[in-house]
Protein backbone atom coordinates (compact mmCIF):
# COMPACT_ATOMS: atom_id res chain seq x y z
CA UNK A 1 0.00 0.00 0.00
CA UNK A 2 1.39 3.16 -1.10
CA UNK A 3 2.31 5.09 2.16
CA UNK A 4 0.06 8.39 2.06
CA UNK A 5 -2.82 6.03 1.22
CA UNK A 6 -1.61 3.89 4.47
CA UNK A 7 -1.72 7.00 6.50
CA UNK A 8 -4.76 8.61 5.14
CA UNK A 9 -6.44 5.27 5.67
CA UNK A 10 -4.81 4.90 9.74
CA UNK A 11 -6.64 8.60 10.59
CA UNK A 12 -10.06 7.61 9.22
CA UNK A 13 -10.06 4.16 10.70
CA UNK A 14 -8.98 5.60 14.26
CA UNK A 15 -11.61 8.19 13.59
CA UNK A 16 -14.75 6.07 12.78
CA UNK A 17 -13.29 3.43 15.13
CA UNK A 18 -13.14 5.92 18.47
CA UNK A 19 -16.66 8.37 17.35
CA UNK A 20 -18.64 5.26 16.17
CA UNK A 21 -18.14 3.09 19.45
CA UNK A 22 -18.94 6.14 21.55
CA UNK A 23 -21.89 7.18 19.83
CA UNK A 24 -22.89 3.41 19.90
CA UNK A 25 -22.39 2.47 23.19
CA UNK A 26 -24.06 5.53 24.31
CA UNK A 27 -27.18 4.60 22.77
CA UNK A 28 -27.21 1.21 23.85
CA UNK A 29 -26.49 1.61 27.19
CA UNK A 30 -29.85 3.91 27.20
CA UNK A 31 -28.97 7.20 26.03
CA UNK A 32 -30.78 9.59 24.02
CA UNK A 33 -30.12 12.91 22.50
CA UNK A 34 -31.22 16.29 22.93
CA UNK A 35 -30.22 15.61 26.80
CA UNK A 36 -27.47 16.91 28.67
CA UNK A 37 -25.97 13.93 28.77
CA UNK A 38 -25.87 13.60 24.39
CA UNK A 39 -24.23 17.17 24.52
CA UNK A 40 -21.65 16.24 26.57
CA UNK A 41 -20.97 13.27 24.18
CA UNK A 42 -21.37 15.48 21.19
CA UNK A 43 -18.85 17.48 21.99
CA UNK A 44 -16.96 14.70 22.99
CA UNK A 45 -17.58 13.16 19.37
CA UNK A 46 -16.39 16.63 18.04
CA UNK A 47 -12.78 16.01 19.41
CA UNK A 48 -12.08 12.76 17.71
CA UNK A 49 -10.85 13.65 13.98
CA UNK A 50 -8.41 15.70 16.24
CA UNK A 51 -7.07 13.16 18.62
CA UNK A 52 -6.80 10.77 15.63
CA UNK A 53 -4.80 13.17 13.35
CA UNK A 54 -2.12 13.93 16.76
CA UNK A 55 -2.08 9.92 17.12
CA UNK A 56 -1.29 9.40 13.96
CA UNK A 57 0.98 12.72 12.72
CA UNK A 58 2.52 13.03 15.85
CA UNK A 59 3.46 9.56 17.34
CA UNK A 60 2.85 6.90 14.20
CA UNK A 61 5.01 8.97 11.69
CA UNK A 62 6.70 11.49 13.99
CA UNK A 63 6.01 14.35 12.33
CA UNK A 64 5.57 18.02 13.47
CA UNK A 65 1.58 19.13 13.99
CA UNK A 66 1.92 23.05 14.02
CA UNK A 67 2.94 23.80 10.26
CA UNK A 68 1.57 21.02 8.54
CA UNK A 69 -1.79 21.19 9.94
CA UNK A 70 -1.74 24.70 9.31
CA UNK A 71 -2.14 25.67 13.17
CA UNK A 72 -1.22 29.84 12.85
CA UNK A 73 -3.02 32.72 14.97
CA UNK A 74 -1.60 35.56 12.19
CA UNK A 75 -4.84 36.83 11.72
CA UNK A 76 -6.26 38.60 8.74
CA UNK A 77 -9.21 39.69 6.99
CA UNK A 78 -10.52 35.58 6.51
CA UNK A 79 -10.79 35.05 10.30
CA UNK A 80 -13.72 38.08 9.54
CA UNK A 81 -14.94 35.83 6.61
CA UNK A 82 -15.32 32.50 8.71
CA UNK A 83 -16.70 34.68 11.61
CA UNK A 84 -20.12 36.62 9.80
CA UNK A 85 -20.34 34.65 6.69
CA UNK A 86 -22.40 31.48 8.47
CA UNK A 87 -24.96 33.73 9.77
CA UNK A 88 -25.32 35.71 6.81
CA UNK A 89 -26.06 31.74 5.18
CA UNK A 90 -28.20 31.18 7.79
CA UNK A 91 -30.67 35.02 7.03
CA UNK A 92 -30.19 33.65 3.23
CA UNK A 93 -31.88 30.40 3.65
CA UNK A 94 -34.77 32.35 6.10
CA UNK A 95 -35.61 34.08 2.29
CA UNK A 96 -35.20 30.92 0.33
CA UNK A 97 -37.58 28.86 3.23
CA UNK A 98 -39.96 31.32 2.70
CA UNK A 99 -40.32 30.61 -1.21
CA UNK A 100 -41.82 27.20 -0.51
CA UNK A 101 -45.13 26.06 -0.39
CA UNK A 102 -46.77 25.96 2.99
CA UNK A 103 -43.76 27.79 3.97
CA UNK A 104 -44.52 31.26 6.15
CA UNK A 105 -42.98 34.23 8.57
CA UNK A 106 -43.32 33.81 12.05
CA UNK A 107 -42.06 37.06 14.11
CA UNK A 108 -43.23 34.85 16.95
CA UNK A 109 -41.70 32.46 15.94
CA UNK A 110 -44.43 30.11 16.04
CA UNK A 111 -41.90 27.10 14.01
CA UNK A 112 -39.26 27.82 16.12
CA UNK A 113 -41.43 26.50 19.55
CA UNK A 114 -43.46 23.66 17.41
CA UNK A 115 -40.11 21.97 16.48
CA UNK A 116 -39.27 22.28 20.65
CA UNK A 117 -42.50 20.08 21.08
CA UNK A 118 -42.30 16.61 21.95
CA UNK A 119 -38.64 17.44 23.27
CA UNK A 120 -38.73 20.00 25.98
CA UNK A 121 -41.72 20.30 28.31
CA UNK A 122 -44.77 22.06 27.84
CA UNK A 123 -44.00 24.06 31.03
CA UNK A 124 -40.26 24.95 29.47
CA UNK A 125 -41.88 26.04 26.24
CA UNK A 126 -44.54 28.67 28.47
CA UNK A 127 -41.97 30.20 30.00
CA UNK A 128 -39.64 31.19 26.77
CA UNK A 129 -42.89 32.59 25.06
CA UNK A 130 -43.05 34.29 28.30
CA UNK A 131 -39.32 35.23 28.55
CA UNK A 132 -39.36 36.18 24.71
CA UNK A 133 -42.31 38.55 24.97
CA UNK A 134 -40.23 40.70 27.42
CA UNK A 135 -37.10 40.77 25.20
CA UNK A 136 -36.61 44.25 24.33
CA UNK A 137 -35.88 43.38 20.96
CA UNK A 138 -36.38 40.50 19.16
CA UNK A 139 -34.84 37.60 20.14
CA UNK A 140 -33.20 36.25 16.92
CA UNK A 141 -31.52 39.52 17.22
CA UNK A 142 -30.08 38.50 20.92
CA UNK A 143 -29.71 34.64 19.38
CA UNK A 144 -27.19 36.48 16.70
CA UNK A 145 -25.19 37.81 19.68
CA UNK A 146 -24.87 35.10 21.25
CA UNK A 147 -24.24 33.10 18.38
CA UNK A 148 -21.59 35.16 17.12
CA UNK A 149 -19.64 34.99 20.80
CA UNK A 150 -19.90 31.27 20.85
CA UNK A 151 -18.56 31.05 17.63
CA UNK A 152 -15.63 33.04 18.08
CA UNK A 153 -15.03 31.11 21.51
CA UNK A 154 -16.43 27.73 22.97
CA UNK A 155 -18.16 27.12 19.52
CA UNK A 156 -14.25 27.63 17.97
CA UNK A 157 -12.57 25.26 20.67
CA UNK A 158 -15.36 22.42 19.55
CA UNK A 159 -15.00 23.26 15.92
CA UNK A 160 -11.10 22.67 16.09
CA UNK A 161 -11.61 19.21 17.53
CA UNK A 162 -12.85 18.49 14.10
CA UNK A 163 -11.52 20.65 12.03
CA UNK A 164 -7.63 19.70 13.14
CA UNK A 165 -8.53 16.41 11.48
CA UNK A 166 -10.48 17.63 8.44
CA UNK A 167 -9.28 20.48 7.19
CA UNK A 168 -6.08 20.37 8.95
CA UNK A 169 -4.76 16.65 8.61
CA UNK A 170 -7.11 15.21 5.52
CA UNK A 171 -7.13 18.41 3.52
CA UNK A 172 -3.01 18.45 3.43
CA UNK A 173 -2.89 14.72 2.86
CA UNK A 174 -5.54 15.02 -0.03
CA UNK A 175 -3.79 17.99 -1.57
CA UNK A 176 -2.35 16.24 -4.32
CA UNK A 177 -6.00 15.82 -5.90
CA UNK A 178 -6.57 19.57 -6.00
CA UNK A 179 -9.38 21.74 -4.54
CA UNK A 180 -12.15 20.19 -5.77
CA UNK A 181 -11.64 16.21 -5.83
CA UNK A 182 -10.49 16.64 -2.38
CA UNK A 183 -12.79 18.73 -0.67
CA UNK A 184 -15.66 16.15 -2.56
CA UNK A 185 -13.67 13.37 -0.76
CA UNK A 186 -13.80 14.64 2.70
CA UNK A 187 -17.06 15.90 2.12
CA UNK A 188 -18.58 12.32 1.90
CA UNK A 189 -16.54 11.06 4.79
CA UNK A 190 -17.27 13.79 6.98
CA UNK A 191 -21.28 13.32 6.55
CA UNK A 192 -20.77 9.29 6.62
CA UNK A 193 -18.96 10.55 9.53
CA UNK A 194 -21.76 12.05 11.32
CA UNK A 195 -24.27 9.14 10.50
CA UNK A 196 -24.72 7.55 14.11
CA UNK A 197 -25.93 10.81 15.91
CA UNK A 198 -28.49 11.87 13.01
CA UNK A 199 -29.66 8.25 13.13
CA UNK A 200 -30.51 9.40 17.13
CA UNK A 201 -32.48 12.41 15.54
CA UNK A 202 -29.20 15.36 15.73
CA UNK A 203 -30.02 18.24 13.03
CA UNK A 204 -33.19 15.75 11.21
CA UNK A 205 -35.35 14.40 14.06
CA UNK A 206 -38.32 14.29 12.02
CA UNK A 207 -36.57 11.91 9.18
CA UNK A 208 -33.42 10.30 11.02
CA UNK A 209 -32.74 7.61 7.97
CA UNK A 210 -33.09 10.83 4.91
CA UNK A 211 -31.25 12.48 8.02
CA UNK A 212 -28.21 10.39 7.06
CA UNK A 213 -27.95 11.32 2.91
CA UNK A 214 -29.26 14.81 3.95
CA UNK A 215 -26.21 15.33 6.02
CA UNK A 216 -24.12 13.66 3.61
CA UNK A 217 -25.17 16.28 1.09
CA UNK A 218 -24.81 19.06 3.23
CA UNK A 219 -21.30 18.33 4.14
CA UNK A 220 -20.45 17.82 0.28
CA UNK A 221 -21.75 21.53 -0.06
CA UNK A 222 -20.13 22.73 3.17
CA UNK A 223 -16.94 21.30 2.61
CA UNK A 224 -15.19 23.07 0.03
CA UNK A 225 -16.17 26.50 1.60
CA UNK A 226 -14.58 25.47 4.94
CA UNK A 227 -11.23 24.19 2.93
CA UNK A 228 -11.75 27.28 0.53
CA UNK A 229 -11.40 29.87 3.59
CA UNK A 230 -8.73 27.14 5.58
CA UNK A 231 -6.76 27.98 2.63
CA UNK A 232 -7.14 32.01 2.35
CA UNK A 233 -6.67 32.38 5.76
CA UNK A 234 -3.31 29.87 5.59
CA UNK A 235 -4.85 28.37 9.07
CA UNK A 236 -7.30 26.03 10.36
CA UNK A 237 -7.69 28.21 13.16
CA UNK A 238 -9.82 30.25 10.90
CA UNK A 239 -11.79 26.71 9.77
CA UNK A 240 -12.32 26.05 13.58
CA UNK A 241 -14.11 29.93 13.71
CA UNK A 242 -16.13 29.37 10.34
CA UNK A 243 -17.07 25.68 12.12
CA UNK A 244 -18.16 27.41 15.63
CA UNK A 245 -19.80 30.38 13.87
CA UNK A 246 -22.10 28.38 11.68
CA UNK A 247 -22.77 25.87 14.99
CA UNK A 248 -23.91 29.30 17.04
CA UNK A 249 -26.04 30.75 14.04
CA UNK A 250 -27.20 27.91 12.42
CA UNK A 251 -30.93 27.70 14.33
CA UNK A 252 -31.26 31.76 13.09
CA UNK A 253 -32.43 29.98 10.09
CA UNK A 254 -35.31 28.09 11.90
CA UNK A 255 -36.55 31.14 14.41
CA UNK A 256 -38.63 32.64 12.35
CA UNK A 257 -39.80 30.55 9.56
CA UNK A 258 -43.28 28.35 10.13
CA UNK A 259 -43.86 25.29 8.52
CA UNK A 260 -41.69 22.99 6.11
CA UNK A 261 -39.70 20.30 7.39
CA UNK A 262 -36.52 19.54 8.77
CA UNK A 263 -35.72 18.54 5.28
CA UNK A 264 -36.94 21.67 4.04
CA UNK A 265 -36.15 24.67 5.64
CA UNK A 266 -32.99 25.82 7.94
CA UNK A 267 -29.50 25.80 6.79
CA UNK A 268 -29.42 21.71 7.02
CA UNK A 269 -32.12 21.94 5.07
CA UNK A 270 -32.64 22.56 1.03
CA UNK A 271 -32.69 26.25 1.49
CA UNK A 272 -30.00 25.87 3.25
CA UNK A 273 -27.95 23.46 0.18
CA UNK A 274 -29.57 26.59 -2.46
CA UNK A 275 -27.55 28.90 -0.81
CA UNK A 276 -24.22 26.90 -0.07
CA UNK A 277 -24.19 25.56 -4.05
CA UNK A 278 -24.52 29.77 -4.48
CA UNK A 279 -21.64 29.88 -2.66
CA UNK A 280 -19.68 27.15 -4.07
CA UNK A 281 -20.62 28.11 -7.47
CA UNK A 282 -18.64 31.49 -6.93
CA UNK A 283 -16.21 30.24 -6.04
CA UNK A 284 -16.30 27.92 -8.74
CA UNK A 285 -16.49 30.50 -11.00
CA UNK A 286 -14.23 33.43 -10.34
CA UNK A 287 -11.45 32.21 -8.31
CA UNK A 288 -9.46 29.93 -10.68
CA UNK A 289 -6.43 30.08 -9.20
CA UNK A 290 -8.00 27.17 -6.63
CA UNK A 291 -8.04 24.74 -8.68
CA UNK A 292 -4.81 22.91 -8.71
CA UNK A 293 -5.23 24.00 -4.80
CA UNK A 294 -5.87 21.45 -2.25
CA UNK A 295 -4.42 21.83 1.35
CA UNK A 296 -1.33 23.60 1.05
Amino acid sequence: MDEKAKKIGLFIGITFFLSWLMAILFFLLGGRWNTPVATIIGVAYMFVPMVSAIIVQKYLYKEPLKKPLGISFKLNRWFLVAWFLPPIIAFAAIGISLLFPQVEYSSEMAGLLEKFRGILPPETLEQMESQMATFPVHPIWIALGQGLIAGITINAVAGFGEELGWRGFLQRELGYMGFWKSSTLIGIIWGIWHAPIILQGHNYPQHRIEGVFMMIVFCLLLAPIISYVRLKAKSVIAAAILHGSLNGTAGLAIMVVKGGGDLLVGVTGAAGFIILAIINLFIFTFDHSIVKKGGR
